[in-house]
């Protein structure tokens, strides 16, 4: 399915640096590039050290010149690429010597989408294409990078090929009941939907717990006011960041920030302090801020005053980390320079220090609840959509399984569809004829 007009972009980050790349893809990117170079011809896949020139014959610079013959490139269409100094101007005159030539400027994801719409990817890799530029750890490159050599679709395509495989022999017992058919065939399709629907399980569950690996884990501070949240920002951030002061409620949004710990780059948000009463109208956005920030975060930081009595506002914290109760809860007795007055009986695990001091010991708890949940070993979903299109499967994989057992065929093979579709859905679309390929290339039918 080649495109019959010509795209171009600049395929670098903008500013200075050693080289830039414009990139050239369709049906005139040899044509162009020939103009552009006032060469006769251009070898594929061989660098091509040559002077680039505008309209007006005028040199623009000299650079390398990398030429993709379709279908052997990465949109499946003629691709020449530019290496040229880096520089902005330099850029930008190339791109506009290309568009003067008959090219226009591509859109946003255009170059992965013509490679989707040639089939040289699929949605997966496409996906992980965009998220590995993204990428906010070193695990999280490395998933992807499995993302990209196949991973997700060998995973998609095993379930495919077993619903397909469920799907014709239910159809075949539908519309060919005569037949002689095996016996065993839908203990077979029975355990096949067992495995199926724990597999689903299992890839969900991994999912869900590393989510925030592609974008950046959310750690939040939470506590009650003058407890040291941002204090423990400044110090985590290495500069104040955050305005310091003993008066309550001087933090009246959330403020987030980036940060590298160990491998991971995370974001930190520090909550306004969290009180039972305040006749504040602003502080008590703060607050309602604070709890969506808990509810969002992947890791809660909670803050105690060593030098206070545990009181009523403590109790909130309290009661809002039980209700948090499947997250990573990381409780922090701070002040510890000053006298020992809090009860800390009920906080069970605690790490104790100073913001004032040294807090190494926060800093390598959080990298361990970091890594645990960074493993790549197992497969992870990526996007929002590929965890929904997951959802929908396992869905329609439970709903298929109370007509199986009572023989309403039809209706399982309506389910057995929708969780085909909904699965395919990761990858390519999914096909009526592939069920047909199955159903008519394994049985021998009217003989």
């Amino acid at each position: 399915m080649y495109q019959d007009d010509t795209i171009v972009a600049i395929a670098t980050a903008s500013g200075i640096g050693s080289i830039s790349i414009v990139r050239v893809s369709g049906a005139k990117a040899l044509e162009i590039s020939l103009k552009i170079s006032q060469k006769s011809t251009i070898t594929p896949r061989v660098a091509t050290l040559s002077y680039l020139y505008d309209k007006d014959k005028s040199i623009i610079d000299e650079a390398i010149i990398l030429y993709f013959k379709a279908p052997n490139s990465f949109t499946g269409e003629d691709i020449v690429e530019f290496q040229i100094h880096g520089g902005v101007a330099i850029a930008s005159l190339i791109l506009d010597s290309v568009l003067e030539y008959g090219a226009r400027m591509a859109t946003a994801g255009e170059f992965s989408k013509r490679a989707f719409l040639n089939n040289k990817i699929d949605l997966s890799k496409a996906e992980a294409i965009s998220k590995i530029i993204e990428a906010r750890s070193s695990d999280a490159v490395k998933l992807l990078a499995r993302q990209l050599k196949g991973e997700l679709k060998d995973f998609v395509e095993e379930i495919r090929e077993d619903l397909l495989f469920m799907l014709a022999y239910t159809e075949v017992s539908i519309d060919y009941a005569e037949e002689d058919l095996p016996t065993d065939i839908f203990l077979k399709i029975e355990e096949k939907i067992g495995k199926i629907e724990q597999k689903l399980e299992n890839t969900l569950d991994a999912s869900r717990r590393r989510e925030g690996m592609i974008d950046g884990f959310k750690v939040a501070i939470i506590g009650k006011p003058n407890v040291g949240k941002s204090s423990l920002l400044n110090k985590l951030l290495n500069y104040d960041r955050a305005i310091i002061s003993d008066i309550a409620g001087t933090t009246r949004d959330t403020i987030e920030e980036s940060v590298k710990i160990g491998t991971h780059i995370i974001k930190i948000v520090d909550t306004a302090g969290i009180r039972e009463n305040t006749s504040d109208i602003i502080e008590q956005i703060g607050i309602e801020k604070s709890i969506n920030a808990i509810n969002e975060a992947d890791i809660i930081v909670a803050l105690f005053d060593n030098s206070r009595i545990k009181d009523s506002e403590d109790d909130k914290i309290l009661e809002l980390l039980a209700s948090q109760d499947s997250k990573n809860i990381i409780k922090v007795l701070n002040k510890t320079d000053l006298p020992k007055i809090f009860e800390n009986e009920l906080l069970g695990d605690f790490i104790e220090l100073s913001t004032k001091e040294s807090i190494n010991l926060l800093i390598k708890r959080i990298e361990k609840v970091l890594d645990e949940n960074s493993g790549t070993d197992e497969l992870t979903l990526v996007s929002k959509r590929q965890i929904s299109s997951v959802e929908n499967t396992l869905n329609s994989i439970k709903m298929a399984k109370s007509p199986l057992y009572s023989g309403e065929l039809e209706f399982f093979a309506h389910h057995i569809t929708e969780a085909l579709h909904e699965i395919s859905n990761i990858t390519r679309p999914y096909e009526n004829d592939e069920m047909l390929d199955v159903m008519f290339g394994e049985f021998c039918l009217g003989k």
